[in-house]
């Protein structure tokens, strides 16, 4: 059983969203995959504190009433994504850059230590043995252009976890008019149903 947690992260029903569900929808119909879904919107997770960082640098059995509950949202996520083997991050793109419901949730599941450690020779990924699929959808084209920050950020915090193998559908220019929109969604989506094919 393979199984793929899909994390969605628009503040708007729309493009990603459907990307997503295509994903959710390809992923239905195929023996051995198994789908998780988790809206970081509805989630709602604040921003990273100090006094959350400071929780997770305690020992567990030494961590005060209000630590525990502030380490607990770490450590929930952690254990979710430890328990996939396959992550599909559902991805518009805001400002050049992810969704802030996104990097809070990034913040919170890249931990020194738990999911990657600092050695003599770089930092080095703990989370082992699992790939990731970007579902990045766009108003504009960018993709492989300089404004295009977004794909090598994404890339970057999960190759710091170990997590390097790494597939990239985009559907662009999106807000380009309505021909333009419906040609790279459908082509999104039949490159999302040949991706679901080899994940099983």
């Amino acid at each position: 059983m393979t199984r793929a947690l899909v994390l969605t992260s628009s503040i708007l029903a729309g493009n990603s969203l459907s990307l997503a569900e295509h994903f959710q929808a390809q992923a239905a119909g195929v023996d051995g995959l198994e789908v998780t879904t988790r809206d970081l919107v509805a989630d709602d997770l604040p921003h990273l504190t100090q006094p959350e960082l400071a929780s997770w640098q305690v020992p567990a059995e030494q961590r005060s009433a209000a630590q525990r509950e502030l380490a607990a949202r770490s450590d929930g996520l952690i254990e979710e994504l430890l328990a996939h083997d396959v992550l599909v991050l559902a991805v518009p793109l805001y400002n050049l850059g992810i969704p802030s419901q996104m990097k809070a949730w990034f913040d919170r599941v890249m931990r020194a230590g738990t999911t990657f450690r600092y050695t003599e020779n770089g930092p080095q990924g703990l989370v082992e043995g699992k790939r990731a699929v970007i579902l990045a959808a766009r108003g504009g084209q960018y993709a492989g252009s300089e404004f295009d920050s977004q794909t090598p950020h994404l890339k970057h915090m999960l190759g710091l976890m170990g997590i390097r193998e790494v597939d990239v559908v985009f559907a662009e220019g999106l807000a380009m008019g309505e021909a333009q929109r419906e040609a790279a969604l459908a082509e999104a989506r039949q490159a999302i149903g040949g991706l679901v094919e080899r994940l099983a």
